[in-house]
């Protein structure tokens, strides 16, 4: 995974508000989110920075809710106060019925394992169709899913991926050796669905960010939708997602991996 953008911090401490910086080794602070007067979330998976608005393909969700802007203010104040990403994410994630709809809010690294087995189960359990948007996806429970969905045949499964990031794990896995029995699952599922991949610039100082950046798994009508990238590192890192169980948000979701992904190649490998 490449470097994330760094932030200046000068720049950080004039502002005119209290700031903290969340150590990022060896797990990152990768939650974008805003809690407004204890009612409002703004949330996704979308870096304030230029690229990110301007170069990259992102998803972003707003909902007036105070019970899900309560679950969202409790995992800032356990970032806020211990500074840790480890002890971070400890949060209730009993479902919530917003204007008629169950969402559901994950956090980690406090529930990162039971968050990757839930997106494993759904995709599992699908009937109809799995679309996928993520730079990567190397979380294991989700990847042997994944691979023996596509395998049976029986699921319209199709997604985008960002594919410079895949090879470069690809090279990682083959150099360390501890995840290469991954390797298989993953060609396996880039091979037997349609996955496109997005051929973004390598990471290097002062390049641009011009990732395929989404993060959605959408599973029949229940759409994961936050700043978790579908892998191992996801999992130990600070992010948030919510599930939620709306046919009309799925559809609209679905419609957009299905539009980024005709923008570009199948993935070859």
């Amino acid at each position: 995974m490449p470097t994330p953008p760094s932030t200046d911090p000068d720049v950080m401490a004039s502002l005119p508000f209290p700031t903290a910086a969340i150590p990022g080794v060896p797990d990152l602070m990768h939650h974008k989110y805003i809690v407004r007067d204890g009612t409002s979330l703004w949330t996704g998976s979308t870096n304030w920075t230029g690229d990110s608005w301007t170069r990259e393909e992102n998803v972003i969700l707003t909902i007036d809710s105070p019970d899900l802007a309560a679950r969202y203010t409790e995992d800032f104040e356990q970032l806020w106060e211990r500074r840790d990403v480890q002890h971070s994410g400890r949060v209730d994630t009993a479902p919530l019925d917003i204007a008629g709809t169950q969402v559901r809010p994950w956090f980690c690294p406090g529930r990162g394992e039971r968050l990757a087995h839930r997106i494993a189960m759904a995709i599992g359990t699908a009937k109809r169709r799995v679309r996928i948007a993520s730079p990567v996806i190397s979380s294991a429970p989700i990847l042997a899913t994944l691979a023996q969905t596509v395998s049976d045949g029986k699921v319209d499964v199709a997604g985008v991926v960002d594919l410079t990031q895949i090879r470069e794990v690809l090279r990682q896995w083959e150099a360390n050796g501890n995840a290469s029995w991954k390797e298989p699952l993953l060609r396996t599922v880039l091979s037997k669905a349609p996955f496109s991949g997005k051929i973004s610039t390598p990471y290097a100082p002062g390049s641009v960010h011009d990732y395929m950046h989404a993060k959605v798994t959408v599973c029949d009508d229940v759409a994961f939708v936050g700043s978790f990238n579908l892998s191992h590192s996801g999992e130990l890192n600070a992010e948030n997602v919510l599930e939620i169980a709306d046919v009309d948000i799925a559809a609209q979701l679905a419609a957009f991996i299905d539009t980024v992904r005709g923008s570009y190649q199948l993935v070859k490998l």
